[in-house]
This record gives structure tokens, sequence and C-alpha cells, in this order.
């Protein structure tokens, strides 16, 4: 049976896998040992590896040839080619001679692979899980599922959130299923209720009197919440301070301050008690936030701590580190650079270990990695290019559908990878097939979120800029909800002198 390699997996919803408790494997299904041809007088014969024999002691490295390999995987078959005259049969049916020199050789399946129940059926899934039997019954969901069906069949609509004045939202993240947490420009940290439709603002933390803020202030640009959901992390009322807040109830915990003179652009937890935070400066500093940490003595309410950085080193090579993210099965730190080169750090040591050039050398501002840290994907101007976290080689560029649009957010659900542009286009890259997801709905068109407005500050530096050219905002940040069918936008204008905002949700 011939093989098609380039057809589209199937997608399921969710798979239920049931191990066997009661019976034996036929023995059909046995693994047997290997055998091993000798030369001898007579001709050739197969040996047992019997261990401890010296004359049969197994090298270090073994090669298998393949002719050995298929007479093993063959022997399950040899019942069933006996029912068809001892022969093969090939493509088109036709019965061979089994020394014919052209024919097609079926692969025997294993025991699980044929006889394990494995159901794709959503309602068997719900039924085990209500068993509680999670120790025989192996459960797993698509999580993306979800979304890609609303995605290809155009079920998602835009629901602007109004912003007022607030200047550029540059940063957002989901606290729970119904709060968004989110950073403008102006210095503001907002959360947002999906249910009531209540916009919060979280006060600033102000970092002490003898430390120094940036020439000129830029708002808060990361917000990252450490792997138990306990704290979060952002900037603080000086653009070159982080400020930590407590989760769920956002009570302030500490400001970390003296680490940078420039603006902070990113962050990342290594663990819930580590945090690294990348700037313009180009430096990287090491915090630790303790639970046990000192109050101030004042009287002013609500009282935090402040705390220095553990460690704080210069990025080489870098200009301007514009974002950073962790990868723990390699536990390294990456961190992006304007001048396009991407930096690798030992996580343990907090130590550089690496720079690489990046193909594309314009615009290189934002970096994600897939949820197994199997992937890298950086945003440029035109392209975002795919990375093998292993060897830092590119896997893949993929081209802007929109050129010269630039690519301002990135972000992986599964294989599902959401680009946001400058021009207030959200586009859909699947993994999977290799190409931008079309919808089911019109044949052959690419599937486009495209965003309204906003809201811009109309003066005469915008009309200078957007002259007889139709106004966008652009994308500076999204994020998904646990679900999947729930989708996070925010930006305003790309131009720096223009004052804008835009911020919506896609459901």
């Amino acid at each position: 049976m011939q093989r098609n390699y380039w057809q589209r997996p199937v997608v399921t919803m969710a798979t239920t896998h049931t191990v066997r408790t009661v019976g034996s494997m036929p023995a059909k299904f046995v693994p047997r040992k290997k055998l091993r041809t000798r030369p001898s007088s007579i001709g050739y014969h197969r040996v047992a590896l019997i261990h401890g024999e010296p004359e049969h002691k197994i090298d270090e490295f073994m090669l298998y040839s393949d002719e050995d390999e298929d007479e093993d995987e063959n022997d399950g078959e040899e019942e069933e080619n006996s029912r068809d005259g001892g022969g093969y049969i090939a493509l088109g049916g036709v019965p061979h001679h089994p020394s014919h020199s052209h024919h097609t050789v079926r692969r025997k399946q294993s025991f699980m692979q044929k006889y394990q129940p494995l159901s794709r059926n959503f309602a068997d899934y719900v039924l085990t899980r209500s068993r509680g039997c999670s120790r025989l019954e192996h459960q797993h969901i698509n999580e993306e599922f979800g979304t890609r069906h609303m995605l290809t069949t155009g079920m998602f609509r835009e629901r602007p959130i109004p912003l007022d004045r607030i200047n550029k939202v540059f940063c957002s993240q989901w606290l729970s299923d119904h709060q968004i947490a989110m950073g403008t420009k102006c210095n503001k940290l907002k959360v947002y209720d999906v249910n009531t439709r209540q916009m919060v603002t979280i006060p600033s933390l102000r970092s002490s009197e003898l430390h120094r803020p940036p020439e000129q202030q830029c708002g808060i640009h990361s917000i990252e919440v450490n792997p138990s959901r306990t704290l979060l992390a952002t900037g603080a009322l000086n653009s070159n301070d982080i400020a930590v807040y407590r989760l769920p109830t956002l009570d302030p915990v500490c400001v970390g301050e003296k680490a940078h003179n420039d603006w902070i652009f990113d962050m990342c937890w290594l663990d819930d008690q580590f945090l690294v935070s990348g700037s313009r400066d180009t430096r990287l500093s090491l915090w630790k936030i303790d639970d046990d940490m000192e109050k101030d003595d004042s009287n002013v309410l609500p009282s935090y701590g402040y705390i220095k950085p553990v460690k704080v080193k210069k990025c080489n090579g870098a200009e301007k580190v514009r974002a950073v993210i962790f990868n723990p099965n390699f536990v390294e730190i990456v961190a992006l650079s304007l001048n396009a080169y991407l930096h690798v750090w030992d996580a343990n040591r907090f130590v550089q270990k690496m720079s690489r050039k990046l193909p594309h050398a314009m615009e290189n501002v934002c970096l994600t990695r897939k949820e197994d840290s199997s992937l890298y994907a950086i945003g440029s101007k035109s392209h975002t290019t795919l990375l093998d976290p292993r060897t830092l080689h590119y896997v893949r560029k993929v081209n802007a559908r929109i050129t010269g649009c630039g690519i301002r957010s990135v972000s992986f659900h599964g294989d599902i990878l959401t680009i946001g542009t400058g021009v207030g286009a959200i586009m859909f890259y699947d993994m999977r097939a290799g190409k931008y997801m079309e919808s089911t709905m019109n044949s052959g068109r690419a599937v486009v979120l495209k965003s309204t407005r906003g809201w811009v500050s109309a003066d005469d530096q915008y009309h200078d800029v957007f002259h007889n050219v139709e106004y966008t905002p652009a994308i500076y940040t999204h994020c998904y909800d646990w679900s999947g069918m729930r989708l996070f936008t925010a930006g305003g204008p790309l131009p720096a002198s223009l004052k804008g905002n835009y911020a919506a949700l896609w459901c």
C-alpha cells in the first residue's frame, strides 16, 4: 500500500486511550530476541545473542542491515501471503512472485496499534473523565480545535473595548477567565473585566527617592505571570524599574531598582521566584522575589519593599534588548536585540553562551516560543522567522501576506502561529499545513481578522502622516484565553509621535 506523505493529518477534538488490564498478549505480537548471522563452513546460520559469552560479545555500537529488519517484520505476514499463492500484491492488485524486483512490503502493526481501544469521540472523553479512571485511561484534548474551527468558519466577531484617551497598549495577559491586564505607553496598568465590562486602574509603584528615573518615560512594555500564577511582574512608575504584584488580589509586593538606566522592554520568569529583565541599555538583570520580604516602615499604604538585582550583565553584541524568553527544556534565556541578533544565555550560571545573526535585519521587535519549547518565532518587518532551539538554524521563513506591514506581536497556540501586524491585520499560519490558514466558507481565501480604527488623536502630525492614506492601528499585543475561544488584541498608532489606542475582544 502506497503511503501519501503529503496528506494533511486529521485534527480531532479529543482522544481516549484505554489500557488493557486483563488477558495476555498473543504470541504473534510478543517481541523475539534479535538474531545475528555468522558465517560457517556450511553457510550462514543464525545464532542467538547470549549475554556473557566472549565470542558473542556485543560491540558498543552496532549496525543492523535492512535485510535482517525486513525479515523479522515479515515473519508475521507469511501466513497471510501464503493464501495469495505465496506472492505479493503490488499496486493495482496484480499478484507477483516474491522474486519480482518491484513489490511493496506491508509493515506489521504492533498489538497496541491494532487492538488497543482508541476513541476520538468527545462523548467518550466526557464519559471516561466522569468515571475518574485516569490510571487506566489516557485522555487528551486538542486545545486548538475550537480556535481552528472558529477561524476557518468565520465565527470570530470583534467587540471593541473603549479606552478613553489612553495612549497605546503595549502588553497584555489573561489573569483569569474574565480578567485581562494591560500596560500602556502612558504608564498605566489596567485590568478589564470581560463579564462586567468594567475597567480598573492599578496604581503604579514608585521607586525609592534615591533612585534616578530615565531621561524620558516610555510606559509599560511587559506583563508576565509566574508559573504558579501567584505573582505578576510589570513595569514600575519609572520605566527602568520593575514592579511585582500578588495575584489574584494585585496587592503590591516590591519594586526592583538600581539595575537599568534605560527603558525595560521585556521580562520572563525562570521559576516562581527568579525573574529576568531586558533593557534598552543592552543589559540583562536577574531578580529574586522572596515571600518574606521586608516592607517599607513608612505609614504610606499600601506598603511594599525595595529590592536590588542579584546580577546585572551586559549582553555582548546586542543593541537595545527588545524581547526575552526562557526555554525550560534547555534551561536557557534567549534575548532578541534590535540589531538582528539572537543571544543565548545559560540560566543556571547567568552567562552568555552564543549569539546568532538573523536573516532579516529590519525591525526585529518580537520573539516567542512554542508551548513545548520546540520552536522559536521572530517577527521582523516583512517576515516571521522560525528557528530550531537546538541549533538556531532556520526552519522556515514565513513571508507576510502584506509586504512591509511590520510584525509587532507573535504567539503560538498549539500549531497555530498568530501574527499581529502594524496595519491592523491579524494573520494565522498553520504549522501542520505549512501555509496560512484558509477559510472553509470561502475556498482559497486566507483567514485574516481586520481591526477597526479605535481612537487616534487627529492633530497636525496625524494629517501629515496619514495624508490620503487610511489609518489602521498596529497590533502591539494579543493573547488567547485558556480555552482558545477568545482572543484579545490591542495596540495603537504605529508612528511614535501619534497618540491613540485600540483594544478589542474577538469571540
